[in-house]
């Protein structure tokens, strides 16, 4: 029996390697010529794709859906969902997951593949349940990963579950490339007799091994393998598309593709490369064995950096990698994978650069620990629990079961702020509160390609080292941070504000990271007493709130809800 093929290209190849930053426009050329491979699939929306679109490329998901699908008349659209948190961070209400798997499917969505972080069934109930109600193939997928309670009984356990919901296949989804040849020939085997459902392996080439264990899933009998193009392979993506047909054309497992048509899109796809040659960190296509330690998935690896870099903290790197098999152990051994791999990355980071560890704890990780992601695979030791949410209980429900419909009221909230033209952009604003209301105004612009080679290597065009880039400049008495940068052989101003120095203002309260300004918790006059949370940020798609470092009364309040803040700058005045 053939090997089928899901091609990922179009959303974790790109997601994996460029940080999901390939735009609609370089998609749309070469459907049609991927449409007529014959792939099993082609997975080309969902995970990252959603918020990516929005926050850095200025592009609408909802019609990138609509306008690839028109272009795919043989081969199914498949997307991968997070169970109850569908393409965010949190978990939705019923009401809003039901909503959004119904307009995802009459957009185009043929494939559901549904997982949970933690690998809590009770979390994908909702989705599946309604994905196969509107007649979509649901394929319910395991998150893999390694620790001393995941074993292959836990996991055909889970499967014969999905199984049971209605699940018409089941994934392997491997997001941090550690299973071996020898754990993907007995995996595969186990759930080949004992569920009897079409299984897929999904893996990442990050510790180099996912071409044998292809090989070994062949022979124990699996349905499906993700590959992607070679341009966008190896590393921390999936083994190359062309490899892996050639491989298996003498055998009795041969896929049927056409290897010169694959080979000709790929010429395509090498040219695609070079346009984002400049977010293309050496890191995220390297080898590296010690994602057996740490286990980050493809696309948080390359999303690390980026965050690290924006921290301008990338000298911190093989620190945060240590640091993550600790902090994954202490929360109970969670799959690294959206949003838990976000969730334990980030305190990874902040225990880090806080210097201190728990010092910082983001919202998320004391709502991970209370249980609003569902089950972790391991009890959480009563030590963390008290050092993270203190008193609290955490809670034993469905996660989801504790939340109201939302749906309507969001609704309502977001016509208010007159940003809706079409249902899809309610779901939008609903998914994304911090940043849809700017993107659905028209206020957001694409990420500008051509500034972030010039800041890669700034010096390309002439010799500026040693040149100052930010200076301090007082005026009358008032303190201006000036940024410059060099452009074309002269030094211009891009940026000027007036946010001021903690040694210049009496009772500072700074920041110490770099982030957006989600909300503002105080007003001039308050009374604050030491440990009140003043204000929140969003740094690293984490909620993290900043609270004051002493009592007193509020003086001076230098942020608004959505201004950009470095770390050091000044966020108000408490004396």
């Amino acid at each position: 029996m053939k090997v089928k093929i899901t091609e990922t290209i179009l959303r974790d190849a790109h997601q994996s390697l460029i940080a999901t930053r390939m735009r609609t426009r370089n998609m749309l050329p070469i459907v049609d010529k991927l449409d007529e491979v014959g792939y099993y699939s082609l997975e080309m929306w969902g995970g990252a794709t959603f918020d990516s679109s929005i926050r850095y490329l200025n592009e609408d998901p909802w019609e990138r859906l609509k306008e690839l699908k028109k272009h795919m008349k043989e081969t199914p659209a498949q997307m991968l969902l997070r169970g109850q948190n569908l393409v965010g961070y949190r978990h939705y209400s019923d009401d809003v997951v039901e909503k959004f798997v119904k307009k995802a499917y009459e957009n185009g969505i043929d494939i559901f593949r549904v997982f949970d972080a933690v690998n809590d069934i009770r979390n994908m109930e909702k989705a599946i349940t309604v994905a196969k109600k509107e007649g979509a193939h649901v394929q319910g997928a395991i998150a893999y990963t390694i620790s001393p309670v995941h074993t292959i009984e836990k996991y055909v356990e889970l499967a014969t579950g999905l199984a049971e919901l209605g699940c018409d296949s089941i994934c392997i989804k491997d997001m941090a490339g550690l299973i071996s040849p020898q754990q993907s020939y007995d995996l595969v085997k186990a759930l080949k007799t004992q569920v009897n459902l079409p299984v897929d392996l999904h893996s990442h080439c990050t510790s180099g091994m996912a071409p044998m264990s292809y090989t070994a899933a062949c022979r124990a009998g699996v349905d499906i393998l993700d590959t992607a193009l070679s341009p966008f392979s190896w590393g921390t993506s999936q083994p190359p598309t062309e490899s892996i047909v050639a491989a298996l054309a003498e055998t009795k497992r041969a896929t049927g593709l056409d290897l010169g048509l694959i080979s000709e899109i790929s010429e395509y796809f090498k040219e695609i490369k070079e346009q984002y040659r400049c977010i293309l960190d050496p890191i995220s296509e390297q080898i590296d064995t010690n994602v057996l330690l740490y286990q980050i998935p493809g696309g948080m690896l390359s999303n690390l950096v980026s965050q690290l870099k924006e921290q301008n903290a990338l000298d911190k790197f093989n620190d945060v990698l240590k640091e993550m098999p600790q902090v994954r152990a202490e929360l109970g051994y969670p799959p690294l994978v959206t949003p838990t791999s976000q969730i334990v990355g980030t305190q990874a980071v902040l225990n880090v650069l806080m210097g201190e560890r728990y010092k910082v704890i983001p919202k998320e990780v004391k709502d991970y620990v209370r249980g609003l992601y569902g089950r972790p695979p391991q009890k959480i030791s009563d030590e963390i629990i008290a050092k993270i949410i203190g008193e609290d209980e955490p809670i034993t429900c469905r996660p989801a079961d504790l939340l109201q419909p939302e749906y309507e009221r969001l609704k309502k909230e977001a016509e208010e702020m007159g940003i809706i033209r079409k249902e899809e952009d309610i779901l939008t604003y609903i998914l994304y509160p911090a940043i849809a209301p700017a993107f659905l105004k028209g206020e957001l612009e694409e990420e500008d390609l051509s500034s972030m080679i010039r800041n890669k290597n700034p010096c390309a065009a002439a010799d500026f080292s040693g040149i100052p880039t930010e200076y301090k400049v007082e005026v009358d008495g008032e303190i201006f941070t000036v940024k410059v940068n060099p452009v074309g052989g002269t030094v211009k101003v891009i940026e000027a504000d007036e946010k001021l120095s903690a040694g210049s203002v009496p009772g500072a309260v700074t920041s110490h990271m770099q982030g957006m300004v989600l909300s503002v918790k105080v007003k001039i006059g308050d009374c604050i007493e030491e440990g009140d949370a003043v204000c929140v940020i969003e740094a690293m798609k984490m909620e993290n709130a900043i609270h004051a470092p002493h009592g007193g009364t509020v003086k001076a309040i230098m942020i608004t809800e959505g201004d950009a803040v470095k770390s050091g700058d000044v966020l108000m005045s408490i004396e």
